[in-house]
């Protein structure tokens, strides 16, 4: 089980978007990285093709795992995830608060 997974709010640690925080839009476990919403963002030349035209675009690049965190729901604060077995489900649990986060 992954302790940081797509829909989670998460808060960047390291970097020039420190501090702030986002929703993340995919994960790519084999890289250790995480595409999230409105952090990171790049300029990218982009040739023209059927479906897009032609010109600088801006898209979020991927971070690294190790320089987000998951945003205690609580507070909003960074957090260390725990797993917890609830029932007959392995659950994920903040650190800071030891509240369940919703996946």
């Amino acid at each position: 089980m992954q302790k940081i997974r797509k829909g989670d709010k998460v808060v960047i640690l390291t970097g020039k978007d420190k501090g702030r925080s986002g929703e993340v839009l995919q994960v790519i476990p084999k890289e250790d990285r995480a595409i999230v919403r409105g952090i990171n963002v790049v300029k990218r030349h982009q040739r023209q093709t059927a479906s897009q035209e032609a010109g600088i675009i801006n898209k979020e690049a991927p971070i690294h795992l190790s320089n987000i965190a998951i945003a205690d729901p609580k507070d909003g604060k960074p957090t260390r995830v725990g797993f917890k077995i609830d029932g007959d489900k392995k659950v994920r649990v903040a650190k800071r608060s030891g509240v369940t986060i919703d996946g």
